[in-house]
């Protein structure tokens, strides 16, 4: 056996991920650099690891317990790394965060003195929907959650971060006068929506329930920069969050309709499971953040007030 680290890694990742493809793309490898990988791995093991049906691949009862060793090792390969740092001195350690889509717009600008404060700690970061977020942190999976709409269904505590505003937004083809009736503005635009699971889809179908509001529904995307760019080409309007079309304003390629009733404000707010034991990285970024987000917010959102 003369298995590498990179090897292990890049096996344990095709078993996450159930995909070479996915796999290649979240380490930023390229598809034929991880298969020549995996077959290299495979040639040093009389049982096969993986399985090809069709298009899929399918990963073997044996497999999954080689990839479950592999993971073992490569997180002892990461403790002796952080002890290293430890005993100079310095705080090290992993940090899991799971974010709702919009959020990565907002929580980098949270974190980034912080992580260069201490260039021992790795950063896990997964940028998904809120029903994934909400599902990792009720299994326990992450350190912190980063949501606009609080999980009614778990024991939680919070840090509130920013507020997120969400208004009607368009492309500047079409001019729109102030003090439109909401009901009349929305008989006529077709809707772009954000699919089953967002947060942003939750806020927005709440508002349009609210006001009891007959709507043309014209398409649903999988994430808010499809929208924006739908948007941009002029297939519809949605309501979405300011936090992710500064530019776009600023470039007066966008534009807020003005609707009474908007902008919708939420909270973005940091979540984890009440009664959690944090580990002293996870403590020393809570510490960090009730100390400094206001300077934070000034800042790095000051632009946010003219809205």
């Amino acid at each position: 056996m003369n298995y590498t680290l990179n090897q292990l890694q890049i096996f344990l990742k095709i078993v996450q991920t159930q995909s070479v493809t996915k796999a290649s793309e979240e380490l930023h490898l390229t598809q034929p650099a991880v298969s020549i990988q995996l077959k290299n791995f495979q040639d040093q093991f009389d049982i096969p690891l993986t399985e090809v049906v069709g298009r899929k691949i399918y990963i073997t009862d044996f497999g999954r317990e080689i990839a479950e060793a592999a993971e073992n090792i490569i997180n002892q390969v990461y403790a002796i790394n952080y002890k290293t740092l430890a005993y100079k001195g310095q705080l090290s350690g992993r940090l899991k965060m799971s974010i709702v889509s919009t959020g990565k717009y907002v929580m980098p600008y949270f974190l980034a003195d912080f992580m260069q404060q201490h260039a021992g700690i790795e950063l896990l970061m997964d940028v998904t929907n809120k029903n994934k977020v909400v599902e990792s942190l009720e299994n326990n999976e992450v350190d912190f959650a980063l949501v606009s709409i609080l999980p009614t269904t778990l024991h939680i505590e919070k840090l509130d971060l920013l507020q997120n505003k969400l208004y009607l937004v368009g492309n500047t083809n079409t001019k729109f006068k102030k003090g439109i009736k909401t009901k009349d503005i929305f008989k006529d635009l077709p809707l772009i929506f954000r699919e089953k699971g967002s947060g942003t889809r939750q806020t927005m179908e709440s508002f349009i329930e609210r006001n009891s509001l007959s709507v043309l529904k014209k398409m649903e995307l999988t994430s808010n920069e499809a929208v924006k760019q739908a948007v941009l080409a002029g297939l519809g309007y949605s309501i979405m969050p300011l936090i992710g079309i500064r530019n776009e304003l600023h470039n007066n390629e966008l534009q807020i309709i003005p609707v009474n009733g908007l902008p919708i404000k939420t909270t973005w707010s940091l979540i984890w499971l009440k009664g959690k034991k944090h580990s002293p990285v996870s403590l020393s970024l809570l510490d960090y953040l009730k100390k400094g987000k206001s300077q934070i917010v000034h800042d790095k959102f000051s632009w946010y007030e003219q809205y």
